[in-house]
Protein backbone atom coordinates (compact mmCIF):
# COMPACT_ATOMS: atom_id res chain seq x y z
CA UNK A 1 0.00 0.00 0.00
CA UNK A 2 2.82 2.36 0.91
CA UNK A 3 4.52 1.55 -2.42
CA UNK A 4 1.33 2.30 -4.37
CA UNK A 5 0.91 5.60 -2.52
CA UNK A 6 4.49 6.59 -3.35
CA UNK A 7 4.00 5.78 -7.05
CA UNK A 8 0.75 7.75 -7.17
CA UNK A 9 2.45 10.71 -5.49
CA UNK A 10 5.26 10.67 -8.06
CA UNK A 11 2.78 10.37 -10.94
CA UNK A 12 0.71 13.26 -9.58
CA UNK A 13 3.83 15.42 -9.24
CA UNK A 14 4.94 14.65 -12.79
CA UNK A 15 1.43 15.26 -14.16
CA UNK A 16 1.13 18.51 -12.23
CA UNK A 17 4.51 19.67 -13.50
CA UNK A 18 3.68 18.76 -17.09
CA UNK A 19 0.31 20.47 -16.85
CA UNK A 20 1.91 23.60 -15.48
CA UNK A 21 4.55 23.60 -18.23
CA UNK A 22 1.77 23.22 -20.79
CA UNK A 23 0.08 26.33 -19.41
CA UNK A 24 3.25 28.40 -19.61
CA UNK A 25 3.52 30.94 -22.40
CA UNK A 26 6.85 31.01 -24.23
CA UNK A 27 8.06 34.58 -23.87
CA UNK A 28 10.06 36.67 -26.29
CA UNK A 29 13.42 37.97 -24.98
CA UNK A 30 12.00 41.48 -24.79
CA UNK A 31 8.49 40.39 -23.75
CA UNK A 32 6.97 41.52 -27.04
CA UNK A 33 4.14 39.02 -26.49
CA UNK A 34 3.45 40.17 -22.90
CA UNK A 35 1.24 43.20 -22.32
CA UNK A 36 2.18 45.77 -19.67
CA UNK A 37 -0.54 47.65 -17.75
CA UNK A 38 0.25 50.94 -19.51
CA UNK A 39 1.70 52.01 -22.85
CA UNK A 40 5.39 51.22 -23.22
CA UNK A 41 7.85 53.55 -24.94
CA UNK A 42 11.55 53.01 -25.65
CA UNK A 43 14.62 55.18 -25.26
CA UNK A 44 17.57 54.61 -27.60
CA UNK A 45 20.85 54.40 -25.71
CA UNK A 46 24.34 54.36 -27.17
CA UNK A 47 26.38 52.88 -24.34
CA UNK A 48 29.40 50.57 -24.10
CA UNK A 49 29.73 50.64 -27.91
CA UNK A 50 26.25 49.23 -28.35
CA UNK A 51 22.89 50.46 -29.55
CA UNK A 52 20.42 49.42 -26.86
CA UNK A 53 16.80 50.16 -26.06
CA UNK A 54 15.45 50.99 -22.62
CA UNK A 55 11.71 50.36 -22.23
CA UNK A 56 9.63 52.47 -19.89
CA UNK A 57 6.13 53.51 -18.95
CA UNK A 58 5.41 57.21 -18.47
CA UNK A 59 1.96 57.53 -16.92
CA UNK A 60 0.53 61.04 -16.64
CA UNK A 61 -2.53 61.69 -14.47
CA UNK A 62 -5.40 63.97 -15.42
CA UNK A 63 -5.06 65.76 -12.07
CA UNK A 64 -1.28 66.28 -12.29
CA UNK A 65 0.05 67.83 -9.07
CA UNK A 66 3.39 68.84 -10.60
CA UNK A 67 5.27 65.98 -8.90
CA UNK A 68 6.89 62.89 -10.37
CA UNK A 69 8.09 59.56 -9.03
CA UNK A 70 10.33 56.90 -10.56
CA UNK A 71 9.67 53.24 -9.69
CA UNK A 72 12.68 50.91 -9.90
CA UNK A 73 12.03 47.17 -10.11
CA UNK A 74 13.80 44.28 -8.40
CA UNK A 75 16.04 41.65 -10.00
CA UNK A 76 13.38 38.99 -10.52
CA UNK A 77 10.79 41.45 -11.82
CA UNK A 78 10.08 44.23 -14.29
CA UNK A 79 7.94 47.34 -14.48
CA UNK A 80 4.67 45.42 -14.85
CA UNK A 81 4.51 44.45 -11.17
CA UNK A 82 4.07 48.10 -10.20
CA UNK A 83 0.54 48.28 -11.68
CA UNK A 84 -1.42 48.78 -8.45
CA UNK A 85 1.22 51.23 -7.20
CA UNK A 86 0.99 53.24 -10.43
CA UNK A 87 -2.81 53.27 -10.22
CA UNK A 88 -2.74 54.62 -6.66
CA UNK A 89 -0.09 57.26 -7.39
CA UNK A 90 -1.75 58.71 -10.50
CA UNK A 91 -5.01 58.84 -8.55
CA UNK A 92 -3.42 61.40 -6.22
CA UNK A 93 -1.82 63.33 -9.08
CA UNK A 94 1.69 61.94 -9.51
CA UNK A 95 3.35 61.43 -12.86
CA UNK A 96 4.86 57.94 -12.68
CA UNK A 97 7.91 56.81 -14.68
CA UNK A 98 8.63 53.09 -14.64
CA UNK A 99 11.74 51.95 -16.53
CA UNK A 100 12.84 48.43 -17.29
CA UNK A 101 16.58 48.48 -16.74
CA UNK A 102 18.85 47.16 -19.49
CA UNK A 103 18.82 43.36 -19.22
CA UNK A 104 15.30 43.27 -17.76
CA UNK A 105 11.70 43.18 -18.92
CA UNK A 106 11.12 44.73 -22.32
CA UNK A 107 14.56 46.35 -22.52
CA UNK A 108 17.53 45.07 -24.53
CA UNK A 109 19.35 41.93 -23.41
CA UNK A 110 22.94 42.53 -24.53
CA UNK A 111 25.31 39.63 -25.10
CA UNK A 112 28.11 41.58 -23.42
CA UNK A 113 27.66 44.33 -20.86
CA UNK A 114 29.51 45.64 -17.83
CA UNK A 115 26.72 45.96 -15.31
CA UNK A 116 27.24 48.58 -12.61
CA UNK A 117 24.71 50.42 -10.51
CA UNK A 118 26.38 53.61 -11.72
CA UNK A 119 25.64 52.70 -15.34
CA UNK A 120 22.01 51.83 -14.58
CA UNK A 121 21.61 55.05 -12.59
CA UNK A 122 23.07 57.04 -15.47
CA UNK A 123 20.69 55.34 -17.92
CA UNK A 124 17.79 56.30 -15.65
CA UNK A 125 19.03 59.89 -15.46
CA UNK A 126 19.28 60.01 -19.26
CA UNK A 127 15.65 58.89 -19.44
CA UNK A 128 14.58 61.62 -17.02
CA UNK A 129 16.55 64.22 -18.98
CA UNK A 130 14.81 63.09 -22.16
CA UNK A 131 11.44 63.53 -20.43
CA UNK A 132 12.51 66.96 -19.10
CA UNK A 133 12.12 65.85 -15.48
CA UNK A 134 14.59 67.72 -13.29
CA UNK A 135 13.32 66.65 -9.86
CA UNK A 136 11.58 63.49 -8.78
CA UNK A 137 10.95 61.09 -5.94
CA UNK A 138 12.62 57.69 -6.41
CA UNK A 139 11.21 54.40 -5.12
CA UNK A 140 13.25 51.21 -5.36
CA UNK A 141 12.30 47.67 -4.41
CA UNK A 142 14.78 44.83 -3.78
CA UNK A 143 17.67 45.28 -6.28
CA UNK A 144 15.90 48.49 -7.29
CA UNK A 145 16.59 49.72 -3.76
CA UNK A 146 20.33 49.40 -4.36
CA UNK A 147 19.91 51.24 -7.66
CA UNK A 148 17.72 53.95 -6.08
CA UNK A 149 20.38 54.47 -3.41
CA UNK A 150 23.10 54.80 -6.04
CA UNK A 151 20.90 57.21 -8.02
CA UNK A 152 20.32 59.38 -4.94
CA UNK A 153 24.07 59.45 -4.24
CA UNK A 154 24.97 60.35 -7.83
CA UNK A 155 22.14 62.83 -8.42
CA UNK A 156 21.21 64.41 -5.08
CA UNK A 157 19.79 67.56 -6.69
CA UNK A 158 17.42 65.45 -8.80
CA UNK A 159 16.26 63.20 -5.96
CA UNK A 160 13.53 64.99 -4.00
CA UNK A 161 12.66 61.96 -1.87
CA UNK A 162 13.96 58.42 -1.61
CA UNK A 163 11.83 55.41 -0.74
CA UNK A 164 13.36 51.97 -0.20
CA UNK A 165 10.99 48.98 -0.10
CA UNK A 166 12.69 45.88 1.25
CA UNK A 167 15.92 46.76 -0.55
CA UNK A 168 18.61 44.16 -0.79
CA UNK A 169 22.16 45.21 0.01
CA UNK A 170 21.49 46.27 3.59
CA UNK A 171 24.48 44.09 4.49
CA UNK A 172 27.72 43.20 2.73
CA UNK A 173 27.42 39.53 1.79
CA UNK A 174 31.07 39.41 0.71
CA UNK A 175 31.98 39.29 4.38
CA UNK A 176 30.26 35.91 4.77
CA UNK A 177 29.80 34.37 1.33
CA UNK A 178 32.65 33.03 -0.86
CA UNK A 179 32.94 34.69 -4.26
CA UNK A 180 31.67 32.79 -7.26
CA UNK A 181 32.55 33.81 -10.83
CA UNK A 182 29.98 34.87 -13.39
CA UNK A 183 30.20 31.46 -15.03
CA UNK A 184 28.96 29.82 -11.83
CA UNK A 185 25.90 32.07 -11.69
CA UNK A 186 25.32 31.43 -15.39
CA UNK A 187 25.31 27.64 -14.99
CA UNK A 188 22.96 28.06 -12.03
CA UNK A 189 20.55 30.17 -14.09
CA UNK A 190 20.53 27.60 -16.90
CA UNK A 191 18.95 25.15 -14.44
CA UNK A 192 15.96 27.44 -13.83
CA UNK A 193 12.50 25.88 -14.12
CA UNK A 194 8.94 26.73 -13.18
CA UNK A 195 9.15 24.50 -10.10
CA UNK A 196 12.46 25.97 -8.95
CA UNK A 197 11.38 29.57 -9.46
CA UNK A 198 8.10 29.03 -7.62
CA UNK A 199 9.79 27.22 -4.74
CA UNK A 200 12.28 30.05 -4.31
CA UNK A 201 9.55 32.69 -4.26
CA UNK A 202 7.29 30.60 -2.03
CA UNK A 203 9.98 30.14 0.62
CA UNK A 204 11.81 33.46 0.39
CA UNK A 205 9.03 35.89 -0.49
CA UNK A 206 5.79 34.52 0.93
CA UNK A 207 6.70 32.33 3.91
CA UNK A 208 5.15 29.24 2.25
CA UNK A 209 1.77 31.00 1.89
CA UNK A 210 0.89 31.08 -1.82
CA UNK A 211 -1.91 33.01 -3.50
CA UNK A 212 -3.05 32.52 -7.12
CA UNK A 213 -2.18 36.13 -7.99
CA UNK A 214 1.50 35.36 -7.37
CA UNK A 215 1.54 32.92 -10.31
CA UNK A 216 1.99 35.66 -12.90
CA UNK A 217 5.39 36.68 -11.50
CA UNK A 218 6.60 33.08 -11.65
CA UNK A 219 5.24 32.65 -15.19
CA UNK A 220 7.13 35.71 -16.41
CA UNK A 221 10.47 34.21 -15.43
CA UNK A 222 9.57 30.61 -16.29
CA UNK A 223 8.22 31.62 -19.72
CA UNK A 224 11.69 32.80 -20.68
CA UNK A 225 13.17 29.37 -19.91
CA UNK A 226 11.11 27.96 -22.81
CA UNK A 227 12.79 30.32 -25.28
CA UNK A 228 15.57 28.86 -27.45
CA UNK A 229 17.59 32.02 -26.69
CA UNK A 230 17.23 31.61 -22.93
CA UNK A 231 21.02 31.51 -22.63
CA UNK A 232 21.02 35.26 -23.30
CA UNK A 233 18.64 35.83 -20.39
CA UNK A 234 20.70 33.55 -18.15
CA UNK A 235 23.93 35.36 -19.03
CA UNK A 236 22.47 38.77 -18.23
CA UNK A 237 21.09 37.39 -14.96
CA UNK A 238 24.54 36.09 -14.05
CA UNK A 239 26.13 39.46 -14.77
CA UNK A 240 23.60 41.25 -12.58
CA UNK A 241 24.16 38.77 -9.75
CA UNK A 242 27.85 39.66 -9.90
CA UNK A 243 26.96 43.37 -9.84
CA UNK A 244 24.78 42.96 -6.77
CA UNK A 245 27.36 40.86 -4.93
CA UNK A 246 30.41 43.01 -5.65
CA UNK A 247 28.95 46.54 -5.47
CA UNK A 248 27.47 47.09 -1.98
CA UNK A 249 25.90 50.45 -1.15
CA UNK A 250 25.60 49.77 2.59
CA UNK A 251 28.76 51.75 3.39
CA UNK A 252 27.40 54.90 1.74
CA UNK A 253 23.99 55.19 3.40
CA UNK A 254 25.46 57.91 5.64
CA UNK A 255 25.97 60.10 2.57
CA UNK A 256 22.33 60.17 1.47
CA UNK A 257 20.90 63.69 1.69
CA UNK A 258 17.37 63.15 0.35
CA UNK A 259 14.51 62.65 2.83
CA UNK A 260 14.24 58.86 3.05
CA UNK A 261 11.51 56.39 3.92
CA UNK A 262 12.18 52.71 4.56
CA UNK A 263 9.21 50.36 4.13
CA UNK A 264 10.29 47.00 5.49
CA UNK A 265 8.44 43.70 5.62
CA UNK A 266 10.06 42.21 8.71
CA UNK A 267 9.48 38.56 7.75
CA UNK A 268 11.80 38.95 4.76
CA UNK A 269 14.95 36.81 4.82
CA UNK A 270 16.29 37.53 1.33
CA UNK A 271 20.08 37.42 1.06
CA UNK A 272 22.43 36.58 -1.78
CA UNK A 273 24.55 33.46 -1.42
CA UNK A 274 22.78 31.60 1.39
CA UNK A 275 23.25 28.20 -0.32
CA UNK A 276 27.02 28.82 -0.34
CA UNK A 277 27.41 29.04 3.44
CA UNK A 278 26.67 26.81 6.41
CA UNK A 279 23.20 26.68 7.93
CA UNK A 280 24.59 28.45 10.99
CA UNK A 281 25.88 31.40 8.95
CA UNK A 282 22.81 31.43 6.72
CA UNK A 283 20.62 32.08 9.76
CA UNK A 284 22.47 35.36 10.35
CA UNK A 285 21.74 36.74 6.86
CA UNK A 286 18.77 38.70 5.57
CA UNK A 287 17.28 39.48 8.97
CA UNK A 288 15.09 42.38 7.89
CA UNK A 289 13.53 42.87 11.31
CA UNK A 290 17.03 43.92 12.40
CA UNK A 291 18.40 45.32 9.13
CA UNK A 292 15.60 47.86 8.77
CA UNK A 293 16.41 49.43 12.13
CA UNK A 294 20.14 49.42 11.42
CA UNK A 295 19.62 51.12 8.06
CA UNK A 296 17.36 53.76 9.56
CA UNK A 297 20.20 54.70 11.91
CA UNK A 298 22.67 54.83 9.01
CA UNK A 299 20.65 57.18 6.77
CA UNK A 300 20.42 60.70 8.23
CA UNK A 301 16.85 61.49 9.30
CA UNK A 302 15.38 58.35 7.72
CA UNK A 303 11.86 57.25 8.60
CA UNK A 304 11.06 53.57 9.09
CA UNK A 305 7.76 51.78 8.59
CA UNK A 306 7.92 48.13 9.64
CA UNK A 307 5.23 45.79 8.34
CA UNK A 308 5.00 42.86 10.71
CA UNK A 309 4.68 39.33 9.29
CA UNK A 310 5.20 40.63 5.74
CA UNK A 311 7.85 39.33 3.36
CA UNK A 312 9.93 40.66 0.49
CA UNK A 313 7.11 42.24 -1.56
CA UNK A 314 4.91 44.49 0.56
CA UNK A 315 3.39 46.19 -2.50
CA UNK A 316 2.21 42.76 -3.72
CA UNK A 317 1.50 41.00 -0.43
CA UNK A 318 -0.16 43.81 1.59
CA UNK A 319 -0.75 46.65 -0.85
CA UNK A 320 -2.94 48.82 1.39
CA UNK A 321 -0.39 48.68 4.22
CA UNK A 322 2.32 49.65 1.74
CA UNK A 323 0.64 52.47 -0.15
CA UNK A 324 -0.67 54.45 2.85
CA UNK A 325 2.73 55.34 4.34
CA UNK A 326 4.15 55.87 0.84
CA UNK A 327 1.56 58.48 -0.15
CA UNK A 328 1.73 60.10 3.28
CA UNK A 329 5.52 60.45 2.96
CA UNK A 330 5.28 61.86 -0.57
CA UNK A 331 2.81 64.52 0.55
Amino acid sequence: MKHIFTVLTVLFTVFNSTAQDANLQLLDLELANYQYPYEVSTLDLKIQNQDLKMAYMDVKPDNFNGKSIVLLHGKNFNGAYWKTTIDALIKVGYRVIVPDQIGFGKSSKPHHFQYTFQQLAQNTKTLLDTLNITKTAVLGHSMGGMLATRFALMYPSTTEKLILENPIGLEDWKLKVPYKPVEWWYENELKSSYEGIKKYQLVNYYDNKWKPEYDQWVNLLAGWTLNSDYKTIAWNAALTYDMIFTQPVVYEFKNITAPTLLIIGTRDRTALGKPLVSAEISKTMGLYDTLGKQTQKSIPGAQLVELQDVGHLPHIEVFSDFIKPLISFLK
